[in-house]
């Protein structure tokens, strides 16, 4: 539970950051426009900066589906499957399709279990982890990754709409 004191200003809820420095950020808006998750796009960071390649023929490949997760039979949503997704956008999917991890056992120095079913990171020092199956490490998809996609595909569109819009004009007029 985060709580900003002073709704009137900019609160850093979560900062995010790797060796480079900060990477996001949960924030609370001072326009009392609730909540944003951000991630860092300052152009400082960035290098190769290329405004001429082809979203549409890249959105023409994404497979919009309407489906249900197993868990939730009964509500039907909207979306991508991601190991569609990953050629197309690589940066939005996180993992790779089918991939399944390593589950186990962590037995103390005494050979007294101490967990069950967990991945072989989380044994320490003095301790020691066996295998005992695998379990699905699932894909994820950032939605948010698209929206750059989307965007330019409706720029060149756009494009082609006013392009065609002068022509009738002329011909019309």
């Amino acid at each position: 539970y985060l709580r900003d004191q002073d709704p009137a200003t900019l609160a850093n809820f979560i900062v995010f950051a790797d060796g480079g420095g900060a990477v996001g950020s949960i924030t609370h808006n001072d326009d009392g426009g609730g909540v944003s998750f951000n991630t860092t796009s300052d152009y400082r960071l960035k290098e190769n900066i290329n405004y001429t390649w082809d979203a549409t023929t890249l959105l023409k490949q994404l497979k919009p589906a309407k489906f249900n997760f197993i868990s939730n039979s009964a509500q039907t949503v909207q979306g991508f499957l991601a190991h569609e997704v990953s050629d197309i956008v690589p940066s939005s999917v996180r993992g790779d399709k089918d991939h399944m991890m390593e589950i186990g056992t962590i037995t103390d120095s005494d050979g007294d279990i101490v967990s069950e079913g967990v991945y072989e990171h989380f044994c320490k020092e003095g301790q020691t982890w066996t295998k005992t199956g695998t379990e699905p490490l699932y894909q994820e998809l950032d939605y948010s990754r698209l929206i750059p996609l989307l965007t330019k595909t409706v720029q060149e569109q756009q494009t082609v709409i006013e392009s065609l819009t002068a022509r009738i004009t002329t011909l019309e007029g």
